[in-house]
């Protein structure tokens, strides 16, 4: 199965700016480790769709491991907007820093070394060992799952399949080309063994695949009824200063979104406490913002003042206008700000 599957990948693989192709691999090629231990953190529940171009420009301003540990914080985290989860872009920075400072600016070449390294979880570390090193390490996420649980007929639903699945992975990873058999894994997930509709007459796993035999491929793999996510309420405070400045406050670097800057606010509860951060007259935009989050979905009202050039906020600090970029907020943040804007006075230069 494994050849099978070698031999599909070096006529389908994908061409993705992140890898290096099995053609270029036999010509003596080696995929960088830090490219390889950077996408895998952005492709983190986030689609290869959204990850391409930011990856590039990413890659473009810190073209390795040693300018992305001198980078500054606020930078990164104000590239890494719009990917979500923020702990990772935290993360991100601990770990280059820990790479350079500790490892000589070198990866360390072994799923169990790198795992040591913040923000390194098992899977990452053995996609950055096989993908890199050749490490045999078996790498599953959610498209190799779906492989293995058609192509071993497995209906236990997940996540509590997940132990099963990833033993019967292991079974199939070779000694030879790991890390091209678990692109070869993931391509053939993505494109050919997709959630809907799959295309088993161009699977080159076809022939031994007992979902497919048992007619049942569309269904795999079950999962297991979600819990409902539970409702969370906030207030944001969009407020504009007469020369245009927009009020902006930078949250605390643990928790959710921690360290972005976004619009001052209330707690985020059942029923949130209003929490102005400056004296002023205070509007409701009109717009409820909606917005979910792995663990629950937060609906945030929204409202609006326009500020005196002298305000003073207890909260926050004010961004001159050729600085506000709405592009580097967090995801909910663009959204209030879209929610906030037609309220305001409509954006200058350097506003959009």
């Amino acid at each position: 199965m494994s050849a099978a599957l070698l031999a599909w990948y070096d006529a389908h693989a994908r061409v993705l700016p992140w890898r290096i192709g099995p053609a270029a691999r036999r010509a003596g090629q080696r995929p960088d480790p830090y490219r390889v231990w950077l996408s895998e953190i952005m492709l983190q529940q986030t689609t290869v769709a959204a990850v391409r171009e930011r990856f590039l420009r990413f890659t473009r301003r810190w073209p390795d491991v040693a300018s992305l540990a001198a980078a500054a914080d606020a930078d990164v985290m104000a590239e890494w907007a719009g990917l979500g989860y923020y702990a990772r872009a935290r993360n991100l920075l601990a770990c280059a820093r820990a790479v350079v400072s500790f490892h000589d600016g070198r990866f360390p070449e072994t799923a169990a070394a790198l795992a040591r390294l913040p923000g390194i979880g098992p899977y990452t570390a053995a996609a950055i060992a096989a993908i890199a090193f050749d490490e045999a390490a078996t790498v599953v996420d959610g498209n190799v799952e779906r492989v293995v649980a058609r192509l071993h007929a497995v209906q236990d639903p997940l996540p509590g399949a997940k132990a099963a699945l990833a033993a019967l992975a292991a079974r199939l990873t070779p000694a030879a080309r790991p890390g091209d058999h678990a692109q070869a894994m993931m391509d053939l997930g993505a494109t050919v063994c997709t959630p809907r509709s799959p295309a088993c007459g161009s699977c080159p796993l076809a022939q031994p695949c007992r979902a497919r035999a048992l007619g049942i491929a569309a269904l795999l793999p079950r999962r297991a009824p979600a819990a409902a996510r539970p409702l969370r309420r906030g207030i944001a405070y969009v407020g504009l200063r007469e020369d245009g400045a927009v009020l902006l406050e930078r949250r605390p670097d643990r928790g959710l979104l921690g360290g972005m800057l976004g619009f001052p606010g209330s707690d985020w509860a059942e029923e949130p406490a209003e929490a102005p951060p400056a004296a002023a007259c205070w509007r409701d935009a009109g717009r409820m913002v909606r917005h979910v989050f792995t663990h629950f979905e937060l609906e945030l009202a929204v409202r609006t003042a326009r500020l005196p050039a002298d305000a003073r906020a207890e909260r926050g600090s004010f961004v001159a206008p050729q600085d506000f970029r709405p592009s580097s907020l967090p995801s909910v943040m663009r959204k209030v700000w879209e929610a906030a804007a037609a309220g305001l006075a409509p954006p200058g230069p350097g506003r959009g």
